[in-house]
């Protein structure tokens, strides 16, 4: 019964609450407060959008279902200041939610203020990525983040191939962190912003000139241009007047540029012909009938155009209205509490200390950020960070005075000819739509249709700055002569290399270094990295320290580091034919001579009259033949299968070790001798003798810090003529060896036959031009070179500089010619072996048999079984294999014939 009665208790309980949340009455008028820009670009029409979407809703009665939606607007001018006023202004008047701003800027500055007093904050033109769901939990936007806008923009970058842009944007959080994005995106696309230019909020045309003039003097070309609508477009007043509208530029407009174009009547666009080539963003909004119904309504009251941003605001009304219709239908209390934070504060104009923080304002946030209904600017729904899913952008072109769409772009797609679809495609489509960007036939400026380069490496108001080493050694490579003229091998390869780059290159040598010593390289390197150069040209080695500070281009000379040390011309010894073989090889092969002596003399004996005779001459035969092989001079022919087997593989072998030791033969008699005791890079280290290596070249670093050789041991050399004296000082007053580069090494020994290279070069790289890192120069001037090593034009260069007395030998020597060993052969000498004994075997396998037939049909010569010996069955059986084989074949013959004639009576 107790429990009986505690349930019949709950039940009343429940009936009485839920009697009273039914009769808890809507309350008759809404407050719901925006602060826009009354006079701008956005807020102008914006304003009477939201008042008509007002108008809607009350006379709606499907939504707030008899509630009244009053709208509050105050005017923030574009001013952060006034917006936050205007903000507390429409507070203190108990709104549940603030519609706007459209500034980014305005919004960072009323969102504390939203948080503070849990009122939701909903923009619908606040497009600042940083305006985060976490940072401010009561802030929503309507619109799409910049964050996909820049996506945007550096797809497009990247779909063109270029590399690096200028961004010019506003000095505020729109500007500033805008670009930040956009930044981010490109380092994801291989590429970046090399310049970032800025300009001030209430900026005027001569801020603009300024900014523009700026950039003449950079090198890209592709310009990002975002800042805030301008309803004079001043910006490209003064890009024309700059003249900065050629075929080498790319203007890229944030999407300010087409709010700004739509938001003009068609028939104030006839400036339309100065803005050939730009290319623009405007939000993407599907054409539904219900925005054709709304647009065509709009017409006929206003007779003017509205911007994506206007349908937004619309959109952002209704989304309000539903979302205080749910929470109302919820049971949510339209109540405000007294608020703390600035009790005490007062003001003429406005009450600060009776600000009161709305009670459903967490509630009401869910509900909006939980929004889910199709409207004007088509599918609303938001991601848990609160941006609109699905973002997504149209492509528009200026040529030919009208707006042309080249293409779409959205968040899971990309670029396309098509529009983006309205749901989302699972990760395998995305993934292909990724892979397969298009854009349609773009116009650019100065009306060509060909992509342009993008960047612009000099002109010839600042023409490029080309450091080149003013060498004091070895002037061929590069040199400043008396008419103060650069010359050189690399000079004149600089220039033949720049006549094949597709585009002319105004530039100027600069020299580096006094020419009374050889520069440091890594210093030159250096000043191309922190722009004092922008290039720097000479024989300059591609180094792993130097290609992490800039850009090489292809190698037009393979080097690397050699020992250079005295070497000894005297003649080679009587007996240097026997050096190509180990003494190991040697008594194998004569041992095989023996062998396939042998082999052939038992496989021929019994067929062949040239292996027969007294036994005198048969050994002779038999080794003649034997060595004749090696010359193929033997008169004697092979009769026999087997015989005729074994010589076939015999002589591919003597083939091939006849070639291998002329070949080493050949290689020893054209090796000198070395007089150094150096024998390679490994002798040089643990000799602890002196060591010369060249002033500037990066030998030095390489020898102290890779191979860890004490300084005290290296030597610097200036020139060839302090080479040669060094060395013929030797260890005791100069250097047992130097090390240096491959190309001073070939031309310090064009005219010294007393010197020589040690070994083979120990380090692997070449010689570059370099360019500041990123530049496109370096690409096309590496496919400059390779088409002159190509036709032969590198190689006439090189012989006009290096030939004139006779090329540079290759005077590389080891200190002992590799010698020819047996583990070279030994599968040749087994595979010879074995058919020499299985050619043995099968003769035994066929003489046997045939010498036991013999035995038991000629028994007249052979001795009574029982009375036989094992050596004379041995010496019986070596006297039946001397004997020819017709002369056996014919005693069987006469035997069977006989045998016959006796069982014939």
């Amino acid at each position: 019964m107790k429990v009986l009665g505690a349930v019949l208790q709950l039940c009343v309980f429940i009936w009485v609450l839920q009697s009273k949340n039914g009769k808890c009455e809507r309350p008759d008028v809404v407050n719901v407060g925006a602060v826009l820009s009354f006079d701008s670009v956005i807020g102008r029409a914006a304003k009477t959008v939201m008042e008509l979407a007002v108008s809607d809703i009350n006379g709606d009665p499907g939504i707030l279902n008899g509630t009244r939606l009053n709208l509050i607007m105050e005017d923030s001018d574009c001013s952060v200041f006034k917006g936050s006023i205007g903000a507390l202004q429409v507070i203190e008047k108990q709104v549940v939610a603030i519609i706007g701003p459209q500034s980014s800027a305005i919004a960072h500055m009323i969102s504390f203020i939203a948080n503070g007093l849990q009122v939701p904050l909903i923009s619908y033109a606040a497009t600042d990525p940083t305006l985060s769901s976490l940072q401010f939990p009561f802030f929503l936007r309507t619109t799409q983040s910049d964050l996909y806008q820049m996506e945007a923009v550096a797809d497009i970058v990247c779909f063109y191939e270029w590399k690096e842009v200028i961004a010019i944007f506003l000095d505020d959080d729109y500007g500033r962190n805008g670009v930040a994005a956009l930044n981010d995106a490109l380092a994801k696309k291989m590429s970046k912003i090399s310049y970032k230019l800025l300009l001030p909020i209430n900026y005027d045309l001569s801020d603009i000139i300024y900014v523009l003039n700026q950039s003449k003097s950079l090198g890209p070309r592709v310009f990002v241009v975002h800042i805030n609508p301008d309803s004079q477009l001043r910006f490209f007043d003064a890009v024309q007047k700059l003249k900065m509208t050629g075929s080498n530029y790319v203007w890229l407009m944030t999407d300010w540029f087409s709010t700004t174009l739509d938001s003009l009547s068609p028939k104030n666009r006839s400036y339309l012909s100065t803005l050939e080539g730009v290319v623009s963003f405007r939000p993407y909004i599907p054409q539904t009938t219900q925005k054709k119904a709304f647009l065509s309504r709009w017409r006929k009251l206003h007779h003017s155009e509205l911007t994506a941003y206007d349908l937004y605001a619309y959109d952002t009304v209704w989304v309000v209205a539903r979302s205080i219709d749910n929470l109302l239908r919820q049971g949510g209390n339209i109540s405000f509490s007294l608020s703390n934070m600035l009790n005490g504060t007062t003001s003429d104009k406005l009450q600060l200390g009776k600000l009161r923080e709305f009670d459903g304002g967490e509630l009401l946030m869910n509900i909006l950020s939980q929004t889910n209904f199709t409207g004007l600017t088509g599918k609303i729904h938001f991601s848990p960070d609160r941006n609109l899913i699905g973002g997504s952008y149209e492509v528009i072109n200026i040529a030919q005075q009208e707006i042309h769409t080249v293409g779409y772009w959205s968040n899971f797609s990309g670029l396309s000819i098509l529009p983006p679809k309205a749901v989302l495609q699972n990760k395998e489509e995305t993934a292909i739509a990724r892979l397969n960007q298009n854009l349609g036939i773009v116009t650019w400026p100065g009306g060509k249709r060909e992509t342009p380069r993008g960047w612009v490496i000099a002109n010839d108001e600042r023409p490029l700055r080309i450091g080149f080493p003013r060498r004091a050694s070895f002037p061929e490579f590069v040199t400043l002569d008396g008419s103060h003229n650069v010359q050189g091998y690399c000079i004149d390869l600089f220039y033949e290399a720049r006549k094949l780059v597709p585009y002319d290159i105004p530039f100027r040598f600069e020299p580096f270094g006094t020419g009374l010593a050889n520069p440091n390289y890594d210093a030159l390197v250096n000043m191309v990295a922190t722009d004092v150069f922008d290039a720097a040209v000479g024989d300059i080695a591609i180094v792993t320290n130097r290609t992490r500070t800039v850009d090489f281009t292809q190698p037009y000379v393979s080097t690397g580091l050699v020992i250079v040390a005295p070497i000894d011309n005297s003649e080679s010894s009587a007996w240097v034919f026997l050096k190509p073989f180990t003494l190991e090889m040697w008594g194998v092969t004569a041992l095989s001579f023996l062998i396939i002596a042998v082999v052939i003399w038992i496989l021929e004996h019994r067929v062949n009259d040239d292996f027969r005779g007294p036994p005198k001459r048969q050994i002779i035969t038999m080794f003649l033949f034997s060595f004749s092989t090696l010359f193929k001079t033997n008169q004697e022919n092979t009769v026999s299968t087997l015989g005729r087997m074994v010589m076939v593989v015999w002589l591919f072998l003597l083939l091939v070790i006849t070639s291998s030791y002329t070949a080493s033969l050949t290689s020893i008699l054209t090796v000198r001798q070395l007089s150094s005791p150096i024998t390679g890079i490994e002798s040089l280290i643990t000799s602890n003798s002196f060591i010369g290596y060249q002033v500037g070249s990066f030998a030095y670093s390489y020898l102290k810090d890779i191979l860890n050789i004490a300084p005290s041991r290296l030597i610097s050399l200036r020139s060839p003529e302090e080479f040669e004296i060094a060395l013929r000082r030797g260890s005791g007053n100069g250097v047992m060896a130097i090390v240096d580069e491959l190309p001073y090494v070939e031309l310090f020994l064009q005219n010294r036959t007393d010197f020589g290279i040690i070994g083979r070069p120990f380090t692997k790289s070449g010689w570059g031009f370099a360019f500041k890192k990123d530049s496109p120069l370096a690409a096309d001037m590496s496919t400059a070179i390779l088409k002159l090593a190509e036709s032969g034009k590198l190689q006439e260069i090189h012989k006009k500089w290096f030939c004139r007395l006779g090329c540079p030998t290759d005077r590389r020597k080891d200190s002992e010619p590799n010698q020819l060993h047996l583990s070279s052969f030994w599968a040749l000498y087994l595979l010879s072996g074995a058919v020499a004994v299985l050619a043995l075997l099968v003769f035994l396998l066929r003489i046997i048999p045939q010498y036991i037939q013999y035995k038991r049909k000629h028994i007249t010569n052979l001795s009574s079984p029982s009375n036989t010996r094992c050596s004379q069955i041995i010496y019986s059986f070596f006297g039946f294999i001397d004997e020819k084989e017709e002369a056996i074949k014919r005693i069987f013959a006469q035997h069977d014939s006989s045998q016959a004639q006796t069982n014939g009576p």
